[in-house]
C-alpha cells in the first residue's frame, strides 16, 4: 500500500509539471502525460520500475473514457450518420488495416499478428487532433469535419476490435497469482463457448441499460443526496468493468455500450458530470504509466529503424487518407488538413497492445516496438500540423494572387466582410432598393453568396488597392464587418486617411475596439452582441415586474447612457495599459456605473408615479 501511494505521488507530482508546459508548447496533453511517465520511468527510475498495479488501477481511465464517448452517440444520431460513417470513417479504417496486414505479413508475421497489427495502427489520436484542431479554430472547416467523422468511426471501430482481436490468440497465456483473484465465465470452455458466453455478457449490458438503469436512477434520486449519483455511476463502470473481465474481454466494450445506451438518458448530464473527473486523472495516469512502461533501452539500441517505422506508417495512413478526402470532395488546405492529421497512430493503439498482449495475441517484443512506433507517431503530430501551416499559409497567398476577383462595376456602399454580421447589413440596404459592393477574403463564402444570386467579390479588403478598385473615392458609406479586430482597424484607418470624408460604420469586437476603431476614424461603432444583448435584458425586465413601457424606457435610457460613457472613457484609455490596470479609466467607469445606476432608478419611480396618478384620474 505504501509502495503504491508513493507510485502515485509522484505520478502526479510528474504530470502537474510536464502536461502543462506540454500543453504551452503546443503539444497536448496526451504526449505531456507520456513525457512525464518517460521520464520518472525508464529514463530516471524513479518510479522503481512498478508500474504494474498502478496501470491495473489507471485503466479504468480508458473504460470511463469510453462510457462518456457512448454517452455522447445517441443511437438515432448514429443512425443517421451511417453513410458518412461507414463511407468515409470505415473506408479509411478497412484500407489501412488491409494495407498495414499486408506490410506486416510481408515482414514475416503470421496472418493472426499482421491483422491485429493492422487494426491498432489503423487508429488515429482522437485526444491529439479534437484538441488541435480546436485551438486552431478548424473544427468547422470541411477537412476538420470530415476529420470528426473519421475519428468517430475509429472510436466505435474499437468495440468490435476489442471482440475480435481474443479470438486471434496464438497462445495461452497464465497470469500467474491471478487464479484466486478471478472469477472466469469462460475458462475451460471451447473457442464457440467463449464466443456465446461473451455475447451474452454483451446482451445482458445492453438490455440493462436500456431497461433497468432509469428505474435505477429514479430510486437514487428519491434519496436527494448528489454523492449517491456519484456512487451509482461508478457502481455501473466498475461493475460493467467487472463482468467484461469475468468473460475475458476489455472493460471498455461494455461500458462503451453501457454508454450508448444510456445517451437517450433524463440522467444523461449528471452521469457526465459524475464521472468526468475520475475519467480525466485515471486517464492521465494510463498515459503516465505506458509512457513508464516504455522500452527506452531497446529503442536507443535500433533507433533508427523504430523512427523508420513510425515514419512509415504515417506515410502509409497518408496514402489512404489522401485519396479518400479527394473522393470525398476535399480540396487543398482541407484535403492537407485530413491527410496530415489524422496520419499518426491513436491513444487507443495502447490499449490494444495491452489488451492484445494479455490476451496472448503478440509477443512482449512486438507489443514494445508498437508501443514505441505508436508514441513516436503522437510525438510527430506537432510537426505534422506545422506542415499543415505552412502549406496552407502558402496557398491562401498563392489564392489572393492568382484567384482575386476584378471589381468591375463601383457601388455607393462598399461592405467589408460578408459573414454573419455583414450579410444582414447587406440585406438591409438591397431590400430598400440600393445597390452594394461586397468583398470578402473567404472564398467559399463568396460562392456561398453567388447561390443566392448577391454578387460579392473574392479578395484581401485590408490590401489598399482593392479597396481604390472597388470605388473608395467616390462611395458613400463604408460598412467594415469582417471579423478579425487587427484587419478591421487597419481597414479603419487607411479609409479615413484616403477620404477625410467618407462616412465609415464598423463593427467591434469588444469595448477595447471600440476605443481602436475611435481613433482610427470610425463615424459609427456597432459592437457585436450589444444591441442583441439589450434586447434580452429588456425581456428580461418586462417578466420580473416591469411594464412593456417601463423595460423599453429603460433600454433607451441604458443604451444613450452606454453612448455617452464609451465617450467619456475614450478620453482614460491608454492603448498601452490593460484596462484593469488603468486606474483612471477604472474609477471613471465605476462613477459613470453609479450614475447610470441612480439615473435608472429615478426615472422608474418617476413613470410609476406618474402611472398611478393616471389609475387615480
Amino acid at each position: 500500500m505504501e509502495s503504491f501511494l508513493l507510485n502515485a505521488t509522484i505520478y502526479l507530482g510528474a504530470a502537474v509539471i510536464a502536461v502543462p508546459i506540454a500543453a504551452r508548447l503546443g503539444l497536448g496533453s496526451v504526449l505531456g502525460y507520456l513525457v512525464a511517465g518517460l521520464l520518472i520511468g525508464p529514463i530516471t527510475g524513479i518510479d522503481g520500475g512498478e508500474t504494474e498495479g498502478l496501470m491495473h488501477f489507471a485503466e479504468f481511465g480508458v473504460v470511463m473514457m469510453l462510457f462518456l464517448i457512448g454517452l455522447e452517440l445517441d443511437p438515432g444520431a448514429l443512425w443517421d450518420m451511417r453513410h458518412r460513417l461507414m463511407g468515409l470513417g470505415g473506408a479509411q479504417v478497412v484500407l489501412t488495416t488491409a494495407l498495414v496486414t499486408v506490410v506486416t505479413m510481408f515482414l514475416g508475421a503470421s496472418w493472426q499478428v499482421s491483422l491485429t497489427v493492422g487494426l491498432m495502427l489503423s487508429l488515429s489520436s482522437t485526444a491529439i487532433v479534437l484538441q488541435t484542431l480546436s485551438e486552431k479554430r478548424l473544427m468547422q472547416t470541411a477537412g476538420g469535419r470530415s476529420s470528426f467523422s473519421v475519428l468517430l468511426t475509429q472510436d466505435i471501430a474499437v468495440i468490435p476490435m476489442l471482440a475480435l482481436m481474443p479470438l486471434l490468440a496464438t497462445q495461452t497465456v497464465h497470469h500467474a497469482g491471478d487464479d484466486h483473484a478471478t472469477v472466469s465465465l469462460v475458462e475451460g470452455l471451447p473457442g464457440w463457448g467463449v464466443t456465446m458466453v461473451t455475447l451474452g455478457a454483451v446482451a445482458a449490458i445492453i438490455l440493462g441499460g436500456r431497461y433497468l438503469a432509469r428505474p435505477l436512477f429514479r430510486f437514487i434520486n428519491s434519496a436527494q443526496l448528489r454523492e449517491m449519483f456519484t456512487a451509482v455511476a461508478l457502481l455501473i463502470v466498475v461493475g460493467i468493468a467487472t463482468l467484461m473481465n469475468m468473460v475475458g474481454l476489455s472493460p471498455a466494450l461494455g461500458a462503451f455500450l453501457a454508454g450508448v445506451m444510456l445517451a437517450n438518458s433524463e440522467f444523461r448530464h449528471e452521469l457526465e458530470t459524475d464521472i468526468e473527473p475520475f475519467k480525466g486523472l485515471l486517464l492521465g495516469l494510463f498515459f503516465i504509466t505506458v509512457g513508464a512502461g516504455m522500452d527506452v533501452a531497446g529503442f536507443l539500441d535500433d533507433p533508427f529503424r523504430l523512427f523508420f517505422l513510425a515514419i512509415a506508417l504515417m506515410v502509409a495512413k497518408a496514402v489512404v487518407l489522401a485519396p479518400l478526402g479527394y473522393l470525398s470532395g476535399l480540396r487543398r488546405r482541407d484535403l492537407w488538413l485530413f491527410t496530415l492529421g489524422l496520419a499518426q497512430a491513436g491513444e487507443f493503439g495502447f490499449l490494444l497492445v495491452t489488451f492484445t498482449l494479455s490476451q496472448g495475441v503478440i509477443t512482449n517484443a512486438i507489443a514494445q516496438d508498437l508501443l514505441t512506433v505508436v508514441a513516436l507517431s503522437m510525438l510527430l503530430t506537432p510537426l505534422a500540423f506545422i506542415a499543415y501551416d505552412l502549406l496552407a499559409r502558402r496557398a491562401g497567398e498563392h489564392a489572393h494572387h492568382q484567384e482575386e476577383d476584378e471589381i468591375d462595376e463601383q457601388k455607393g456602399v462598399i461592405i467589408v466582410g460578408i459573414g454573419r454580421f455583414g450579410q444582414i447589413v447587406n440585406r438591409l440596404v438591397r431590400s430598400t432598393g440600393f445597390e452594394t459592393t461586397v468583398l470578402d477574403s473567404d472564398l467559399s463564402t463568396i460562392q456561398m453568396m453567388r447561390k443566392f444570386g448577391i454578387k460579392a467579390y473574392f479578395g484581401d479588403p485590408t490590401r489598399p488597392d482593392l479597396l481604390q478598385t472597388a470605388g473608395i473615392a467616390s462611395a458613400k458609406v463604408l460598412v467594415v464587418a469582417v471579423d478579425d479586430p487587427d484587419s478591421c482597424t487597419k481597414i479603419v484607418a487607411h479609409a479615413r486617411a484616403v477620404r477625410p470624408d467618407l462616412h465609415i460604420i464598423a463593427r467591434a469586437r469588444d469595448r477595447t475596439h471600440v476605443f481602436q476603431l475611435y481613433r482610427a476614424g470610425a463615424d459609427d461603432i456597432v459592437r457585436e452582441m450589444f444591441d442583441s444583448s439589450l434586447r434580452a435584458g429588456r425581456y428580461v425586465l418586462e417578466n420580473i415586474g416591469l411594464s412593456e413601457f417601463e423595460a423599453h424606457e429603460a433600454e433607451r435610457m441604458f443604451f444613450n447612457h452606454d453612448r455617452h460613457m464609451i465617450r467619456e472613457l475614450a478620453n482614460f484609455w491608454d492603448p498601452n495599459v490593460p484596462v484593469e490596470d488603468n486606474e483612471a479609466y477604472r474609477n471613471r467607469a465605476i462613477e459613470l456605473d453609479r450614475d447610470i445606476e441612480s439615473a435608472m432608478v429615478s426615472s422608474l419611480m418617476e413613470l410609476d408615479a406618474r402611472r398611478k396618478e393616471d389609475d387615480a384620474a
